[in-house]
């Protein structure tokens, strides 16, 4: 793959880094195979020097070069960049957008007919090679091209080829679940100061446990109330704090934050 695969960035912020960073790192493309352009000055430049990637001037530069195009902009400048490469855009092409709520349809729309077209639904952690992430196929998208949308966001991470459909409940679980996750670990910390514990060592041991207990649920394959169970003992502290949380109705919360944000993510798609 290596030696076919051109990759060109249409926006080069933290997210088009990451992505470049990893795919370079796995060896799906070398440096001088990716190519980037921002509107941002600073941000070209800085993905530049983290991937060794070139940096075009202007987003057709990137279209003329790459056969692969990730649209990685804000969904307000979709519509704007879409348009610069329009005339750019050939059956070659094939256009990823991780662009947060922006429906297949309207990617389409904007390009020729018969465009290919896949929308991603990625994560934050894939700053640090761990996202989580969805994507959908659009009309003219081959199965080929699904292929190399999970090779290339696994290797950032694990990735899920779903209907459209479901990828509001993407957005809603994993692409707005670090926010969830990042509140819990303050929380814990929160606790061990309030049981003595230094701040700086309280924020560790909750964030190297929200860690382990999930290489816990992905390595051993077992159901999370399976392994919630291997830690209660009876009588023991575990099922105190427990019980404080299911007072607290901790799950139910949780449940409801993942739907209002996914009904949040419907609702910005149709906009």
């Amino acid at each position: 793959m290596a030696s076919k695969l051109t990759i060109g960035f249409l926006g080069t912020g933290k997210m088009a880094t990451a992505l470049a960073s990893g795919f370079i790192r796995a060896g799906l493309v070398t440096p001088r195979q990716v190519i980037g352009s921002d509107t941002v000055p600073a941000a070209g430049i800085a993905f530049g020097k983290e991937t060794g990637a070139r940096v075009a001037a202007t987003n057709p530069d990137v279209a003329d070069f790459a056969s692969v195009l990730i649209l990685a902009v804000k969904p307000d400048q979709t519509g704007a960049v879409l348009d610069e490469i329009r005339d750019r855009f050939t059956s070659r092409h094939l256009l990823i957008s991780i662009a947060a709520g922006t429906p297949i349809a309207k990617l389409e729309a904007a390009l020729l007919p018969g465009a290919r077209v896949i929308r991603v639904m990625p994560n934050t952690p894939a700053l640090v090679g761990a996202s989580a992430a969805g994507f959908a196929l659009g009309q003219a998208a081959t199965g080929a091209d699904g292929e190399l949308a999970l090779r290339l966001f696994s290797a950032v991470g694990v990735a899920f080829q779903l209907k459209e459909t479901l990828l509001d409940a993407v957005t809603g679980l994993s692409g707005s679940g670090p926010a969830y996750v990042y509140q819990f670990i303050e929380a814990l910390s929160d606790g061990g100061v309030a049981s003595g514990l230094p701040r700086d060592v309280a924020t560790r041991l909750a964030a190297q446990t929200v860690l382990g207990a999930a290489k816990m649920v992905l390595e051993t394959g077992q159901h999370p109330g399976a392994l919630k169970d291997m830690v209660t003992s009876p009588g023991g502290t575990t099922i105190e704090g427990l019980h404080e949380l299911e007072k607290g109705k901790l799950r139910g919360t949780v449940m409801s934050a993942v739907r209002a944000a996914t009904e949040k993510s419907r609702k910005l798609g149709q906009g």
